[in-house]
């Protein structure tokens, strides 16, 4: 792995400390008694400083703490006084004159200083509630992960966010220790109120080896805490309709509306009542909030026929209880439930006029679910501690509606629209999918540290159950969703099918239907040590052990990796020795686990039948008063296609790779802060990453001891590698035995067209076989930072982040082709899919600006920015088939010559590579924000008025990026056939945008 310049976050660097807490670490007089005292909470812990001096206080809850130095019962020096923060370990030196930085040294109020923690090797970013309430930052998660360097929005329809050239789908979040991430396709996680969140910390790369499962980055939250004060407050956050600015509509070549969106509105009230204080003074506290939430946003269809008025009932609430058992034993309960029941009404709408029809349809959606984990923390001696937690999570998605059982689900593509509008809603229903999921995640872990000299040793183990209860089918009669294509008579459709002449468009009627309950066990244990070889060199040495089992319904392991040991090596020198100027770097390994959604759609019996038909024109009915369309079926094209699942579970030896390795990726991270001033730091750090392997579905066609005989069928394995599975080795046409195809250079049966026989079909004569390119991902980058401290007057961070995200796989999702089945993308279905893929990924973003800033115009005034400015993804024209065979999939290649011929061999194609189309463009959001503060006898009244994206940039952020969608030639106007080959008309279509300005009134009493 190579090894780069760049910047660790200076907002406070990430330490060795526990996924919920922080430490204190220094030195003091040896055998000198050092006592850390939280005067909130009257929590107090003593340790002994070693023979050397050496003290530590690990597994420190945040807050701000007062360590003093005795010896002899006499103290020594002054009592200094710390701030912990998460994930953190705070330096300080007692008993001898403050050195330059000592925080009792340093005159910056508010705990912004930019301190250096020495002993790390992590790359993260702080950020604490108190800067939040400064800063023009939206109320969620994501929003907060932004501000980091290196982390980006995802470009795709299904949303997300990009750590460091990684796909959206593989990140994990926490909460006090309880891994709250989307275990079913890793898109999303479980949040909470901004409210109920005391501090985050963001990890971009390098993190130890407590944390695993991912290969992006790291988002680590702690929840607030009660105190021996009593507290309490009101915040009332709103953004009315009239304050948010309306999207645009969206207009084709021909003028013709393909995006109604003028007429969106949101809505929002929130009521946030929150109380904390102590049940039994310096031992039992409680945390407690409920927010009550009013949105109700609503929006049109892209055709602008339909309009759905939502109304979510949301009550959120969220407690945490700590207690302080003795000062060497504490227990900590926190719980919070974000059920959430939205109901959307459905009408039919007439744009011109804007008018509304009666209700059409009501669609139910439920989601959410309660969460909590209790955590013990106990120092058994004064160089041992331990920390034990237990947790669930729990995580609902159910979508339904009145019209599920009489109405289909109707959707064509824009090219299909333009030929024929049918000028009213297509469809009787909203809704495609009658959806019901239920995740729970049981969580236990144990984390040990333990001070053996020079040598802190961090060990631990981290189990989870991941069980999915999933039911899915599609709406309607038959349970068919009904998908409409334009397409030239003598296309070749996804199916081998040619469409029909006399037909210029075909239907995909879709059967989709999967039910059962699904576990996923993951394991893993580590143990680190973190080395102070001389006074100012610390070596990281860590080690991790993951394993991953994914179980069918009947609870059998089908997909069951071990043994993944995943390396880290650190290294951080305090070049003068006083903390003020460090050189740290890292070098790790870290794996992947598979989704659930795998353990569902392959070991679920999964049914996926595809017929299609010729388009045969449009029957017109109406439905509670609403007139809508369906189409016509005409004439089937080809046999039903059901090879991605024909509702049975099959042997699972001949659809999973016995030997199949996990997914992992390799890091190096170098890196160099510096403290210019007491106020002022800045920093410079590379990052190299390199993704090895992928997990996704391949058709194997062919074997080296059968040839074509040898079809085996879909296989989820690792691309590009021998991939060994259950199958037929004697080639009596019956699996018998297990064997090997190294699909780096076999399995795909390559055919030569013979002619053609007596019914006009082609002769094809097998001549070999063909195997798959291995899947690759590179990311490599420039970061540059400065940070200036909040003093109770202004405070500063501006990062700068140059990247270079290139391979031939984005990851387990596609964002290019709005693909978010994670881990069954169509990337490796054949070889020709990805042939000639290499190129820019669309998570590279070449330049990142992000500034953020506050200044207090008067003690009662106070002004915020935001700024983020970023260059755009790279844009791709993907075509359908290639120059081998006739399968239909996303491809680098376009038929431009003799695209009708069924004879792939007869058609003429040129390569379309990665980002030949140029790149999206920048984008520029501009966030602002105005605060009045006043406080009062026993408390605080504020108001803050928000405005994001402040100059309402509306840029394009994602595009039509299929070039050509079907192949066939283009007929002229005397209806002769040009053989050249038919491209998309909405090519380059812009289909994303950045979300317009709106503005958000809070408005708090604290007491």
């Amino acid at each position: 792995m190579a090894l780069g310049l760049g910047l660790g976050s200076l907002a406070t660097p990430a330490a060795f400390a526990g996924n919920n807490d922080g430490s204190v670490v220094g030195h003091a007089q040896a055998g000198a008694v050092i006592t850390a005292v939280n005067p909130a909470t009257g929590l107090t812990r003593t340790i002994t400083a070693d023979q050397r001096g050496n003290y530590r206080f690990p597994f420190l809850p945040v807050g701000d703490y007062t360590v003093s130095a005795s010896v002899n019962g006499q103290p020594v020096g002054q009592p200094r006084t710390v701030t912990v923060s998460l994930g953190n370990a705070t330096t300080l030196d007692l008993g001898a004159s403050p050195s330059a930085t000592d925080l009792s040294a340093i005159q910056v109020t508010g705990n912004g200083l930019p301190v250096i923690d020495v002993t790390s090797t992590e790359s993260a970013t702080n950020v604490s509630r108190a800067e939040l309430v400064r800063l023009p930052v939206d109320q969620n998660v994501t929003s907060v992960a932004l501000l980091a360097p290196g982390v980006v929005k995802g470009n795709a329809g299904f949303g997300g966010i990009s750590f460091g050239g990684s796909s959206i789908a593989e990140n994990s979040f926490y909460v006090n220790g309880l891994n709250v991430t989307d275990f079913y396709n890793r898109n999303g996680f479980s949040e909470a109120p901004f409210a109920f969140y005391d501090q985050f910390q963001v990890k971009t790369g390098g993190y130890s080896v407590e944390f695993g499962r991912t290969t992006g980055g790291v988002v680590n939250a702690v929840a607030r805490s009660g105190t021996n004060e009593l507290k309490g407050g009101v915040e009332i956050t709103l953004e009315p309709g009239n304050w948010h600015s309306r999207a645009d509509d969206q207009y084709n070549a021909e003028g013709k509306r393909y995006i109604t969106a003028s007429r969106d509105q949101d809505s929002l009230v929130k009521t946030n009542v929150w109380a904390s204080g102590p049940i039994i003074k310096d031992k039992l506290f409680i945390f407690a909030m409920y927010e009550a939430r009013g949105s109700s946003p609503r929006n049109t269809n892209d055709p602008g026929n339909t309009l759905t008025s939502n109304s979510a009932n949301t009550g959120f609430w969220g407690t945490t209880i700590d207690w302080n058992i003795t000062d060497s034993n504490a227990l900590q309960l926190m719980a919070f439930s974000n059920k959430n029941k939205n109901t959307g009404d459905v009408y039919g709408y007439h744009y011109d006029t804007n008018t509304i029809d009666a209700l059409s349809n009501k669609i139910f959606s439920d989601t959410g679910g309660k969460n909590w984990a209790l955590t013990w923390t106990s120092y058994l001696t004064n160089d041992l501690s331990m920390k034990l937690m237990y947790g669930r999570n729990e995580r609902e998605a159910f979508t339904r509606s009145q019209l599920d059982i009489s109405c289909n689900y109707v959707s064509g593509n824009n090219a299909f629209l333009q030929l024929h509008d049918p000028g009213v809603a297509l469809g009787c229903t909203s809704n495609s999918t009658v959806y019901d999921r239920n995740d729970i995640r049981k969580q236990a872990r144990a984390d040990f540290e333990w001070t053996l000299g020079d040598h802190l040793l961090r060990f631990g183990y981290d189990h989870e159950n991941d069980t999915s209860d999933y039911s899915r089918y599609y709406a309607g009669p038959g349970a068919y969703y009904y998908n409409l294509y334009a397409a030239n008579a003598g296309t070749t459709i996804p199916n081998g099918g040619v469409v029909p002449a006399g037909y210029d468009s075909y239907i995909r009627a879709r059967r989709y239907e999967i039910s059962g309950t699904f576990t996923t066990k993951n394991a893993a244990y580590y143990i680190e040590d973190n080395w102070q070889v001389t006074p100012n060199l610390v070596l990281n040495l860590g080690v991790r052990n993951d394993s991953f089992d994914n179980q069918d319904a009947a609870g059998r392991s089908y997909i069951k990796m071990d043994r993944q040991i995943a390396p880290r090596l650190g290294f951080s020198w305090d070049m003068k020795g006083d903390g003020s100027t460090k050189l740290f770097g890292n070098l790790g390994r870290y794996y992947l686990p598979v989704a659930n959604v795998i353990n569902i759609k392959q070991a679920g019996g999964l049914l996926d039948e595809r017929t299609y038909y010729a388009f045969d024109g449009w029957d017109y009915q109406t439905l509670n008063g609403v007139e809508y369309a369906i189409p016509k079926l005409g004439p089937q094209i080809g046999a039903v296609d059901d090879s991605q699942g024909d509702g049975t579970v099959g042997d699972l030896r001949s659809e999973v790779d016995k030997n199949m390795d996990p997914v992992y990726q390799d890091e190096a991270i170098l890196g160099f802060q510096q403290l210019i001033s007491n106020s002022w730091s800045w920093g410079v750090k590379g990052t190299y990453r390199r993704l090895h392997n992928a997990i996704d579905d391949m058709e194997i066609s062919a074997t080296a001891q059968c040839g074509e005989d040898g079809y085996i069928g879909w296989v989820m394995a690792n691309p590009g590698t021998k991939v060994t599975v259950w199958g037929d080795t004697n080639c009596d046409g019956t699996p018998d035995g297990y064997l090997t195809v190294d699909t780096a250079k076999e399995g795909w049966a390559m055919y030569r067209q013979d002619g053609v026989d007596a019914n006009n079909e082609p002769i094809m004569t097998y001549i070999g076989q063909h195997g798959w390119v291995k899947p690759k991902r590179t990311y490599a980058a420039v970061e540059l930072q400065l940070d200036r401290a909040w003093d109770e007057k202004w405070s500063m961070n501006a990062s700068y982040t140059m990247s270079w995200n290139r391979g031939n796989a984005e990851g387990p999702v596609n964002s290019d082709t709005n693909f978010d089945d994670t881990g069954r993308t169509e990337n490796f279905d054949d070889p020709w899919v990805n042939m000639g893929g290499d190129g820019y990924l669309p998570n590279d973003r070449r330049h990142q600006f992000k500034l953020r800033g506050a200044y207090a115009l008067t003690p009662h005034w106070q002004l915020g920015a935001d700024l983020n400015v970023a260059s755009g993804g790279p844009i791709t024209g993907f075509g359908v088939g290639n120059p081998y065979d006739t399968k239909n999939y996303h491809s680098y290649f376009i038929c431009v010559d003799n695209c009708n011929s069924p004879f792939s061999a007869e058609r003429v194609y040129e390569r379309s590579p990665r980002g030949k189309y140029g790149r999206l463009p920048w984008t520029y959001n501009l966030n602002a924000g105005i605060t009045y503060v006043k406080p009062f006898d026993g408390g605080e009244f504020r108001v803050k008025l928000a405005v994001y994206n402040l100059l309402n940039q509306k840029r394009t952020t994602r595009v039509d990026q299929d070039l050509q969608t079907d192949i066939g030639d283009v007929i002229d106007d005397q209806g002769n056939d040009t053989g050249v080959g038919q491209l998309n008309p909405t090519f380059r279509q812009p289909l994303g945008f950045q979300s317009p300005r709106f503005t958000q009134l809070t408005m708090s009493i604290n007491f």
